[in-house]
């Protein structure tokens, strides 16, 4: 497969071990914050869920465990935009604070990371 076939996911993983090796804080932290909001954008809403009596719960293996959501590529595309999007609005607030440009720069950087690994037209 060639990066272009490769889904954004295996890219970001493949990516995180060789960002963590070039010791680039950077594209390490946007890297895991990527990946976490994608596997957080496939969990299941819990909430519906209801406590009962014993004897009518399920019984046996795996009777209790539901499906994660399924994301296509564009949806996985979504959130790391969102992630790009999120980190350069909060790099634009830290400009107006006198002491943020460390840390402007930081998201920057973060955003710069997760945009290359991006299928940009």
């Amino acid at each position: 497969m060639t990066a272009q076939n490769t889904p954004l996911r295996e890219r970001l993983r493949a990516a995180l071990p060789t960002a963590m090796k070039a010791r680039d804080r950077a594209a390490v932290a946007a890297l895991r914050s990527a990946l976490a909001a994608i596997d957080n954008a496939e969990a299941v809403d819990g909430s519906d869920v209801r406590a009962g009596a014993i004897e009518s719960s399920p019984v046996g293996l795996g009777t209790a465990e539901v499906a994660r959501r399924h994301l296509t590529e564009p949806d996985i595309t979504a959130i790391v935009r969102r992630e790009i999007d999120d980190r350069l609005t909060a790099a634009k607030e830290y400009d107006s604070h006198p002491n943020g440009t460390d840390r402007a720069a930081t998201l920057r950087a973060e955003a710069t990371a997760l945009a290359t690994h991006l299928d940009l037209p």
